[in-house]
């Protein structure tokens, strides 16, 4: 793992193959880049060069207590300056949950640094109502709640951890950190803007795989549906359950490495026609 600094914080990220043809995927809501860790395996494998990120708050970045440094439009400034400090013009960017929101916000923001777009269960309009649900609760036990849930990150942290399935492991990473800067990450996007607006997606030129989860309120499937269809180069995958890519990746990870390859193909026919046409 390595570190550079953005905006006076240390931000974490691993780097796993070679060549200039990058994917960065980043990680769901205060979880770490150990999620993505499997697919960037196996991308790597493929020959691809893989980073994973860890946003501000999450992983092993730093986590300050302010919840005005937590946004969708700071988290995608995070992530082109990782792409400004590994010197990459361009990268095939994605996530899961909040990875796939900061996605759509680096699109929006500066749609010149990204080749593609990985979407795994973006939050969006359909998502509201299970989102109030089950954060609304979660804040308030970590606000109001601190010591309880200070004394528990601290059990978990002492926990003997070796070899767990990486769903628990994850789990167990999340319960053991901070809960005071985790409510700050919470607070900040809740009162922020999730997502870009419908206007704006429709104007996302970048090939895009959106990939939908059944049985899954706070991701449901119909808001995957929605962004593929307002993407004017998406194509929609369905995954089996909510844990597929985790735990049975093999469908979903040779399509998404085939989806990786094709958009650098695309990109290096655009430059060799532009070559061309000077």
């Amino acid at each position: 793992m390595d570190y550079f600094r953005h905006d006076g914080h240390r931000l974490a990220y691993t780097v796993r193959g070679e060549g200039p043809r990058t994917t960065v995927l980043l990680p769901a809501l205060l979880l770490s880049q150990k999620m993505q860790a499997p697919l960037a395996r196996e991308l790597q494998r493929r020959g691809n060069r893989v980073v994973t990120f860890d946003p501000l708050g999450h992983g092993a970045s730093d986590r300050p207590r302010n919840m005005w440094r937590y946004s969708m439009p700071a988290f995608a400034a995070q992530t082109v300056a990782l792409l400004d400090h590994l010197e990459l013009d361009q990268a095939v960017v994605g996530g899961t949950s909040l990875g796939a929101n900061i996605t759509l916000e680096l699109a929006a923001s500066a749609p010149e640094r990204v080749c593609g777009m990985i979407i795994e269960m973006p939050v969006l309009d359909n998502a509201i109502p299970a989102c109030a649900g089950f954060f609304t609760p979660l804040l308030f036990a970590l606000t109001f709640g601190e010591p309880v849930a200070a004394a528990l990150a601290r059990t978990t942290r002492r926990l003997h951890r070796r070899r767990l399935p990486l769903l628990l492991e994850l789990t167990l990473d999340a319960i053991a950190q901070d809960p005071g800067p985790s409510a700050a990450v919470l607070q900040g996007i809740i009162f922020g803007r999730t997502a870009p607006q419908r206007s704006e997606r429709r104007t996302f030129q970048a090939p895009a795989l959106v990939i939908g989860h059944p049985r899954d309120p706070v991701h449901p499937f119909s808001d995957a549906d929605m962004l593929a269809g307002e993407l004017p180069n998406a194509r929609l995958i369905a995954a089996n359950s909510v844990i597929e890519l985790r735990t049975r990746p093999e469908r979903l990870t040779a399509q998404i490495a085939r989806f990786v390859a094709d958009c650098w193909k695309s990109r290096s026919l655009i430059s060799a026609t532009a070559a061309q046409g000077a």
